[in-house]
């Protein structure tokens, strides 16, 4: 499967000649975590108006393209130029050993099959975790230009500008951000929580990228975001902003499933005792 494929272009030059020792820059760990996701979605957009090949992995709705791999390449090697000690974890198989505790968690592309069908709901996103509960995360949509930095010593910014803070709020006067893949309706030990979840809010979104909805809570469009079984890439980077914004973040299993939750404060418990019933 391939798009824009009927108007090759010529290749592109590299998003950045190699790095040399004496061409680094220190950087605050925000600061390169927003040019590791503007890099990496500037880059999986050139690929994109050049043409993809996609691949599907487990669903029709559960794809991968080569911009996938070659944004997490270019982030894997800005992190060994700029924190060579870091561990790296990425969503399409990077695994770095570090020699200390901190480890930064990769999604080059989320959101990949709005990626691939030319929907602008998609991004690039990271978060790195250390000892005593540090998280920070960077989330790039680059069809809107839209670049959030936050977490637990970084108050979340768009573009720059923080957020405002996020009161208090009723799940029942907002929206829910959320997704479960259609198969997982015929199981009623998802279906059932996330029809009592669904019921308690005033609206549904359902728009295929966790981390796009959780920037936006950040932002304080959606009230509450949740999804179940989240592997770290597709929850770090997002809990970190909402946390960043003065949001609540919690997890909790129900039938033997895990349960993500974000959002304003009072609103995720709320949603928290949906899920429970």
């Amino acid at each position: 499967m391939s798009i824009d494929a009927r108007h090759p272009r010529p290749p592109r030059p590299p998003l950045h000649a190699p790095l040399r020792p004496e061409a680094i820059t220190p950087m605050t760990d925000a600061d390169l975590a927003a040019r590791l996701v503007v890099d990496a979605g500037t880059l999986a957009r050139r690929l994109r108006e050049d043409g993809l090949d996609v691949r599907h992995k487990t669903s029709v709705s559960d794809v991968v393209t080569e911009a996938d791999h070659a944004a997490e390449q270019h982030i894997t090697g800005l992190l060994s130029a700029h924190r060579p000690g870091d561990g790296v974890l990425g969503e399409e198989g990077t695994l770095v050993a570090g020699s200390h505790e901190r480890r930064w968690v990769v999604d080059p592309v989320d959101g990949t099959y709005n990626f691939v069908t030319g929907s602008d709901y998609w991004c690039s996103a990271v978060a790195l975790t250390g000892g005593d509960d540090y998280l920070l995360g960077a989330v790039h949509r680059p069809v809107t230009g839209d670049t959030f930095v936050g977490g637990s010593d970084v108050p979340t910014r768009r573009n720059g500008v923080p957020v405002a803070r996020l009161s208090p709020g009723d799940l029942a006067a907002g929206s829910l951000a959320t997704y479960l893949h259609p198969p997982f309706f015929a199981d009623p030990d998802l279906a059932a929580p996330f029809h009592r979840l669904s019921g308690g809010a005033a609206t549904i979104r359902m728009l295929g990228s966790g981390s796009v909805d959780l920037a936006s809570v950040a932002c304080g469009i959606h009230t509450v975001w949740c999804q179940h079984s989240c592997p770290e890439w597709d929850w770090l980077p997002g809990r970190a902003l909402v946390e960043g914004a003065g949001g609540v973040c919690a997890t909790v299993e129900v039938n033997g499933y895990d349960w993500f939750v974000a959002g304003r404060p009072r609103a995720v418990e709320q949603a928290v005792a949906l899920l429970r019933g």
